[in-house]
């Protein structure tokens, strides 16, 4: 499909010859001759991009058209055009979210590289909120732990300020779904959140990754590229991976960071941007320091609010929501109930999840697409989840009941400890048995574990 153009200008005759050349190009080309007009046509047809004059009496001028258009149609990205416009005009459209500002009289070159490159942004935003929502990162934060609970209160209070935020957790606890949930909570909701896989980036390309480049700059550089930090210009960059990146780009991370000045590779035009960082890592970035393999004036920059997700298995209780979330999201995306049984659940609430929430989310989809009804059974449970014995991978049972805190000592009754080694073993039973199921149910329900009868609905 041919990207579509909205041309608003009053001239007639301008939006003859941009339409013709935009048209040549391959382009869909729509107009409208004055600001209302165009905000009349943008409620019944949303273009990819809007090509907007400045200057058109006697209705709203292009400014008052832009701050409409960026309140309607936010993600629609907007090249200003103008005659008789200074440089006042030029950074208020650029504060109220114009991508460029072309002067008249406009040349087929510039319009056309203005309007590929606001095309671009407009794809990569797209793409940007695509994934996000795939991922679940427009999803509440799930859980009932006192963990989340705090979690969720650290968000609160840091979301509200500029502050920079190091997010730091093992992989898979949901480290970009903590990011998204700050940016939505602060003043910047609304403008892009912009993520960028530090250690996807070969390292000859983190530069023009993070900054961009011109047209030319290297061999392979066919067009001008905008790079994150000015993709997210007045929203938040988060830094994903960041303790992956090399010691060139942790010098060139450390100077935009100090400055908030940003050049593209092979352009002797540095700009401004305004943009809330935030990092995340798996990685131990104070012991990193200490083996010189990170900066440490970069740590600091960059550790101004810190925030650690606990892993799954110390929060026990997050489970059976999170399962229930899952299971919901995947009944949506099935179109068809997803329901997990009382047996299932508990099977899931005892595993170690070494993935923590995302190796959750995986194993569940795989259920609920793999499951022969739509009840998720123990025995489906037993024949999904891996069967490594290692440390972190195999079936645990759920943590003994503490009364003070503190854990099992030895002078815990001889009859509660045999309970509890004997939950132990039902619960590896349960994996491991396809047999005599009915014995094994009595034996469950002596030691208080509900065989898999009621099913839960999600």
């Amino acid at each position: 499909m041919s990207p579509r153009i909205l041309l608003v200008d009053d001239e007639a005759n301008i939006r003859k010859m941009v339409g013709a050349l935009l048209e040549s190009e391959g382009f869909e080309t729509l107009e409208a001759p004055n600001g209302q007009a165009a905000l009349e046509r943008i409620a019944e047809d949303t273009p990819d991009a809007v090509l907007l004059d400045l200057m058109m009496p006697p209705g709203p001028d292009g400014l008052a058209t832009l701050e409409q258009l960026k309140k309607r149609a936010p993600h629609v990205p907007v090249v200003m055009m103008s005659g008789k416009a200074n440089l006042a005009d030029a950074v208020r459209a650029t504060k109220l979210g114009a991508f460029q500002f072309l002067e008249k009289p406009l040349t087929p070159e510039g319009v056309l590289v203005a309007l590929r490159g606001a095309l671009e942004l407009g794809r990569t935003l797209a793409e940007n909120r695509r994934l996000h929502a795939q991922l679940g990162h427009d999803d509440p934060l799930v859980g009932t732990s006192a963990a989340m609970d705090d979690l969720r209160a650290m968000i609160a209070r840091v979301a509200p300020t500029e502050s920079r935020v190091l997010i730091t957790g093992e992989s898979g606890t949901g480290k970009e779904l903590v990011a998204s949930a700050i940016h939505r909570q602060s003043a910047r909701s609304g403008k892009p959140f912009v993520t960028v896989n530090s250690a996807a980036i070969p390292r000859d390309l983190v530069e023009s990754e993070m900054f961009g480049h011109e047209r030319g700059a290297f061999t392979g550089a066919t067009e001008r590229r905008q790079g994150r930090f000015e993709l997210a210009d007045g929203g938040t960059l988060l830094l994903d991976e960041v303790g992956d990146l090399g010691a060139e780009a942790q010098a060139k991370l450390l100077r935009v960071l100090e400055t908030g000045v940003v050049e593209r590779l092979g352009s002797e035009k540095p700009f401004t941007v305004n943009v809330r960082v935030l990092a995340a890592t798996n990685k131990d970035l104070g012991r990193a320091v200490q083996e010189r393999q990170f900066r440490e004036d970069l740590w600091f920059r960059l550790n101004v609010l810190p925030i650690h997700i606990p892993p799954l298995r110390d929060r026990p209780d997050d489970i059976p929501p999170l399962v229930r979330h899952c299971a919901s999201r995947c009944a949506t995306r099935l179109g068809r109930a997803v329901r997990v049984d009382a047996g299932a659940l508990q099977l899931l609430a005892a595993y170690r999840w070494p993935g923590n929430v995302r190796e959750l989310a995986n194993i569940v989809e795989r259920l609920a697409i793999l499951a022969s009804s739509e009840t998720i059974t123990a025995d489906e449970v037993t024949r999904v989840l891996p069967h490594g014995q290692d440390g972190g991978g195999r079936i645990a049972a759920a943590p003994a009941p503490r009364g003070d805190g503190a854990g099992a000592g030895p002078d815990v009754a001889l009859a509660d400890a045999l309970d509890q080694h004997e939950r132990e073993l039902v619960a590896e039973a349960a994996r491991r048995l396809s047999t005599d199921r009915a014995n094994l149910y009595r034996r469950m329900r002596r030691l208080g574990i509900e065989p898999p009868r009621n099913a839960i609905e999600t």
